[in-house]
């Protein structure tokens, strides 16, 4: 699939292609930084959302500025969740069609990027139950089992009756509202949808828009009915209702912080991160220019 798409790619009159294939972790962020230090004007990413994220935060280590490349992230993992939201189809020859048509247009777009103590994100972060659910998955694919959408599921509902859904151990401080105590999950996203699940669109926050500030979903009550009531709304991408659980929404926010009683484990864009006990999340307008 790389060969079909990196030929269509030097079929175009308007590129001139360097292809580099990743074999280590890491690695894409230093292909991120190389071509932003050696003035490439665009990168193209063929692979998932741990692939972009890894690019993006090699662009954006010194910070938004008119050097950095724009981004063009061809759908060749699981999720795909940012391209995907960029309108980008999930086929990888289809979304290449779209991405030369685009660079033949000049139709480009500059969207809002979160950052979390020094970590850039596209789509999504999360403290709690989702991150404790992507450490688990990250398990499993070191072990060589691949991240398909029902074992996303399977993991999801095992990790759900483990945790500790009696004691809630966050809070979040909105920069420009009170504290929102007693939370046991939070989801933020820095656009809609929040993941896939296989064809569908999952959204907490449907709200959520490239062209705003951070969406915090805190939810305060972790029982099995409200769970269940939780998870069916999102699939429709609808707000919840208050009886449907005790759930706190921050909308278009430049910034908050989330506080733990103890260190857990949070993630950003599906890629998980040390266990902590304070995070700050920042959403940086305009910082990234992607090609659509």
């Amino acid at each position: 699939m790389r060969d079909v798409l990196v030929s269509a790619l030097r079929g175009a009159p308007q590129i001139e292609l360097d292809v580099v294939t990743t074999v280590a972790r890491g690695q894409a962020k230093e292909l991120g930084a190389q071509a932003r230090a050696e003035g490439y004007e665009l990168v193209v990413t063929f692979g998932g959302d741990g692939t972009v994220h890894e690019v993006v935060n090699g662009m954006l280590a010194d910070g938004p500025g008119p050097d950095v490349p724009a981004l063009a992230p061809l759908p060749g993992g699981s999720a795909n969740v940012l391209a995907r939201a960029l309108g980008l189809l999930n086929d990888p020859i289809e979304a290449t069609g779209q991405v030369l048509e685009a660079l033949t247009a000049g139709r480009r777009r500059t969207i809002n990027v979160g950052r979390a103590d020094g970590q850039w994100f596209t789509v999504n972060a999360g403290f709690g139950l989702d991150a404790e659910i992507i450490h688990t998955m990250e398990t499993m694919r070191s072990g060589g089992r691949a991240a398909t959408p029902l074992r996303y599921f399977t993991t999801s509902t095992s990790q759900f009756f483990r945790s500790d859904r009696k004691h809630p151990r966050l809070t979040v401080e909105p920069d420009d509202g009170a504290p929102i105590n007693g939370v046991f999950l939070v989801i933020v996203q820095n656009t809609s949808p929040w993941t896939y699940l296989g064809p569908l669109a999952v959204s907490p926050s449907p709200k959520a828009s490239f062209d705003k500030g951070l969406d915090a979903w805190c939810v305060q009550s972790m029982s099995f009915p409200r769970a269940i009531s939780l998870v069916t709304r999102m699939m429709r991408q609808a707000k919840p209702k208050p009886s449907e659980g005790r759930v706190a929404l921050v909308h278009d926010s430049a910034g908050f912080t989330v506080r733990a009683t103890e260190p857990i484990p949070w993630q950003v864009d599906g890629e998980a991160r040390p266990a902590a006990t304070q995070v700050r999340f920042e959403s940086v307008p305009r910082a990234l220019e992607v090609v659509i």
